[in-house]
């Protein structure tokens, strides 16, 4: 069974054409990441000079990667951890109550839904890992609380509609 070809334009003499030509990629191709966290970790691009490191609101910010460390991009690596028993990631499940950042230390306290909850160290480990593949991270503190006990009423509402609360 021969492969399809593809038409040559008019103006291209058929005998001079390349017998074997490298199949075109679609939109949908991509490189997938050489590692697990690579393809996890937001893109930083540190400031031209340190007199260009300067926030909105004027003040100096430091140069390179030191620093930028954000509380939303905590937010996004806690969005990738999952309760394995409902699929739903622990930020909308309203399981982390606190998130402290002071510099490259990232501090969460969080829950559980149960206090028997199997899939609790898995959980927890998860959200360490994550935490740990954030670039400038050097220390992560995972603290589990038990008050307020955790309820379906801490779901984000839009999750609790899904669910049918």
């Amino acid at each position: 069974m021969t492969e399809p070809s593809t038409p040559l334009p008019p103006d291209v003499d058929a005998s001079r054409a390349p017998t074997s030509v490298a199949p075109a990629r679609s939109s949908h191709d991509r490189e997938l990441p050489v590692s697990a966290t690579e393809g996890d970790r937001p893109v930083h691009a540190p400031p031209a000079s340190a007199s260009d490191a300067t926030a909105a609101d004027g003040q100096p910010q430091p140069a390179g990667d030191e620093g930028v460390l954000s509380e939303d991009q905590v937010k996004l690596a806690l969005r990738r951890v999952k309760d394995p028993e409902l699929n739903l990631n622990i930020l909308d499940l309203g399981l982390v109550y606190g998130i402290r950042v002071e510099g490259s230390v990232v501090a969460i306290d969080m829950t559980l839904t149960s206090p028997g909850c199997p899939s609790g160290a898995e959980i927890m480990a998860d959200a360490d890992r994550h935490l740990r593949a954030l670039p400038g991270v050097t220390d992560v503190s995972v603290n589990l609380v038990w008050s307020p006990f955790w309820s379906p009423d801490r779901i984000e509402p839009r999750v609790r509609a899904y669910l049918g609360f």
